[in-house]
This record gives C-alpha cells, structure tokens and sequence, in this order.
C-alpha cells in the first residue's frame, strides 16, 4: 500500500473532527448494540414467541445474511447519494429495523425485521470509515477509522452488557427499543455536524464502484478479514460453555468474561489506529500472528482461571488490530471506488463470525472437547496469515514493476 496521501480539501479543526467522529461511532455503537444484545436474549425471546431457543437463534443468522447482503447492495444502489446524507440515512433505516424488531407480533416478523436491520450495517461502516478517512489530515486517517469502530467495541463492553440486562429484567423489546434511541440521536447528530468530503473518491457509477471488485489486493483482504477473524469467533461463540465447562466459575462468570473480551476489543481498536497510520501490513501480519499465539496458549492454560481471563484479553486485543488496518488498506486498495471496497470490510467479518462459529460448533459436535474451538481458532488465525502474506508478495512485486516500468530505482522501505 502507499502512504497516505493528505486529504484534498481544508481540514476540519481538531474539535470539529472529534464531534464528527463521534457522531458517527454514536452510530456504530447502536449497530454493536444490536448486532450482539440478541445473543444473549434468545431465551427470553423464544420463550415470549413461543419458539425453541435453536429456532430463536435463526434470528443471529438472519442479521448477519442481511449484512453479508446489504454492504455491496445499498452501497451500489446509493452509489450517487452525498456520502453525508447516506449516513443519514443508513442510521436511521437502522433505528427503523430496531423499532419494527421490538414491535414485532410474532417470530415471523421479528426474523424479517432483523434481517432488514442487518441491510444497512455494512454500508454504514464503509461509508463512515470512509468520510472520516478523507476528512482527517494525512497520518491520521487509521486512527479516525479506528475512533468511528471504536463505537462498534465499547457496544460490546457497555451496550450489549446493559441492554441484555434491561431486557432480561423488563422484556427483550426493551433492548431494541435503547437502540432506536441512540440511533435516533446519532441521526440528528450526523445530520447537524458532518460535513461532505469534497472527494470520496466515490466514482457516481455502479460500473465505476464494481470496479474494486477486479482489484486483487481488495480480494485479498476480505480473504484476511473472513478468515482471519474466524479465528476470533471460533471461540468468542462459545465462551458461555468454555467459562464454566473449561475454567470452571460457574455461569454467573460469563458476564465477567464477556466483559473482559469486550475490554480487551476496545483496547485492541484503540492501539490499531495508532499502529496501522505506521504500517498497514505490519499491523495486520501482528494481529493475526499474535492473535495464533495467544489461542494457542489459551488452550494450554485455560483450565487456570485467571491465565484463562488474561488470555481472553489477549485474544481480543490481537483480534482487533486487524479491523482499522482492514478497513485502511480497502480504501487504499481501491482509491477510485472505495465506497464498495469498504463496506465488504462488515461481509468479511461477518463470513468470519459465522465460519468460526460453524466450525467451532463442527469440533464440539465432534466431541472433541471444549477447547477444540480454541485451536480451530489457531488454524483459522494462521491460515489468514498465509493470505495476508501472499497479499504482501503481491504488492511488493507490483512495486517492482511499477518501478521497472518508469525506470526507477525502488525504494526499500517498510509498506504501510
């Protein structure tokens, strides 16, 4: 990848950028909220639908299919809207899902409103990866990426945490009903306060954003992102069962466990901003070996409660360093039609989540044991690895040529 090229128009001031900012994680914390709160609800949600909780659990499904589906669709059908007022739009379309998911009659309705709130989750997150990308000064653009997920990580620490206990103490509608009202006041607040880059890069055209699609590095990184993080999810998926059945707390633990993974997502995305404005691909080959090694070390000593806490730690912060630099390098790997190439970013991830899950679910059915999970993790993680380091081999033999080819003397230097 090249280095960041400054942004073409006047920068925004330092506190108007963080208002910016922040108005669009208030945006990524509503759709973490709501991406995870279901999980930990399915029984209260079976039980009031008169459904099993492994019928209820489709509802998980359905949202990620409809994030897998809507990033490249919305992204394409809105390929002419100001990106400003697509945000507007996508955020509130995300209240909308939410407030027809708490009314919801019965199951039927409920599964369609779920996955109509999944269709715009993956355009939201390109598209605000990709405005607070261009309106941040050079050097900064990874770390304005990482600020806007960091909403999506601190919904896991405090949003899903709360809203799961509001809905287990009043009723699970309650917990959609929260999201509503901070998409509401995230909608308001992009509308008010962020302004239009003067260029996107968006090309206007769906031919001109299918173009990111014959690009081989935008391959390769959602190659890194739906494998990569599969190592994550293969055992995020299944701490309920590892926390009580491995370390042996007891469930009341597993809030405890969610929370430290929750914390440990935040730190990690945090960190990812400040390395991937350095290096790109450094960032991604540390997140996925790091994240191979402490896996494979959870599996040796989580029986030990407390290593297993802090392994739990260090999964979810090596996880996270890929997310920003993910993001980055797509908007970098397709500069004349980013719009597309970003919003794969969430498909990837959610292909993640539920390879991991799948193949975490195959090993336990399996019987091999509850720490089978960790190590498919540990595959999964090193098999990303693989890609990401065919992708850099690429790029550097693209540089090559390209130096070649204008008789230039190539540079040695680290990639971003």
């Amino acid at each position: 990848m090249t280095s960041p090229s400054p942004s073409p128009h006047a920068p925004l001031s330092p506190s108007r950028l963080r208002l910016v900012i922040l108005a669009m994680s208030l945006g990524a914390f509503a759709i973490g909220t709501t991406e995870f709160a279901s999980m930990g609800l399915l029984p209260q949600i079976a039980q009031s639908l008169q459904v099993s909780v492994p019928q209820a659990g489709l509802l998980i499904t359905l949202y990620a299919l409809g994030v897998v589906i809507g990033a490249p669709l919305v992204t394409i059908a809105a390929v002419r809207m100001p990106r400003s007022r697509l945000l507007v739009l996508l955020i509130a379309l995300i209240g909308l899902g939410n407030l027809l998911s708490a009314m919801a009659p019965d199951f039927a309705v409920l599964g369609s409103a779920r996955f109509l709130s999944g269709l715009p989750h993956g355009a939201y997150f390109g598209v605000a990866s990709l405005v607070a990308a261009r309106l941040s000064p050079a050097g900064r653009r990874a770390r304005s990426v990482s600020l806007v997920m960091l909403g999506l990580t601190i919904a896991t620490m405090i949003g899903v945490p709360a809203s799961t206990a509001l809905g287990q103490s009043v009723g699970w509608r309650w917990a959609y009903l929260i999201v509503v009202l901070v998409a509401a006041v995230s909608t308001l607040a992009i509308w008010r306060l962020v302004p239009e880059p003067t260029n996107t890069g968006a090309t206007g055209s769906i031919r001109g954003e299918l173009r990111a699609l014959r690009r081989a590095q935008v391959w390769f990184a959602l190659g890194i992102g739906s494998i990569g993080f599969g190592g994550m999810f293969a055992v995020y998926s299944y701490i309920g069962e590892i926390v009580p059945g491995v370390m042996g707390l007891g469930e009341q633990a597993v809030p405890l466990a969610l929370l430290v993974f929750g914390i440990g997502m935040t730190a990690g995305n945090i960190l990812a901003g400040r390395l991937a404005d350095r290096s790109i691909y450094g960032t991604i080959f540390l997140g996925l070996a790091g994240m191979a090694l402490s896996l494979a070390v959870f599996a040796l000593v989580a029986h030990q409660a407390v290593a297993g806490m802090l392994l739990l730690f260090v999964i979810a912060v090596t996880s996270q360093l890929m997310g920003p630099s993910l993001q980055l390098f797509l908007l970098d790997a397709s500069p004349d039609a980013p719009s597309l190439a970003a919003a794969l970013h969430h498909s990837a991830l959610n292909i993640g989540n539920s390879l991991g899950a799948a193949l975490g679910a195959a090993v336990l059915a399996a019987g091999w044991g509850l720490l089978a999970p960790a190590w498919t993790g540990v595959v999964l993680a090193v098999l990303g690895l693989a890609v990401a380091g065919w992708s850099y081999l690429v790029h550097r033999r693209q540089q090559w040529r390209a130096a070649v080819a204008t008789s230039a003397t190539p540079e040695v230097s680290v990639p971003c």
